[in-house]
């Protein structure tokens, strides 16, 4: 009986698991070459381009999969920046500054001047599942 009970707490901890999953699906692509490359970070500093972030997550899957699916996350503010790369070249290229291949943020702000700031594209992640969706934009 006294080997039972620590057994069946220790059960009890590992069913609650405080870790996130988050499906983000891509919307609005131009074509179906290349590839999708996804960057989800926590850090303002390191958004939007979170190569040199060393806890970012980064995924890359060929375009006609348009889904990611990240799991075991720490819950949290992320942001997402989607990258279409349509040349398979593993960065977004640029003319004269603006972007020639798509791009995409968490919760789709409305693109300007430049890239959005961190707060406009933050996404709160809990325990569990969340759904997003990201609409990709071409300016070129």
């Amino acid at each position: 009986m006294r080997t039972i009970l620590p057994l069946a707490f220790l059960l009890l901890i590992a069913a609650d698991d405080p870790t996130a999953t988050i499906e983000i699906n891509v919307e609005g692509l131009r074509n179906g070459k290349g590839q999708l490359h996804l960057c989800l970070t926590r850090n303002p500093v390191h958004f939007p381009n979170c190569i040199k972030d060393p806890s970012a997550l980064r995924r890359t899957v060929p375009t006609a999969e348009h889904q990611f699916r990240l799991t075991g996350v720490a819950p949290g503010r992320y942001a997402v920046t989607l990258v279409h790369d349509e040349n398979s070249n593993a960065r977004l290229d640029m003319f004269m500054g603006i972007p020639r291949e798509g791009f995409g943020f968490s919760r789709n702000p409305t693109i300007r001047f430049g890239a959005p700031k961190f707060e406009s594209v933050d996404i709160d992640l809990a325990p569990g599942f969340t759904r997003a969706s990201v609409r990709m934009q071409y300016l070129l």
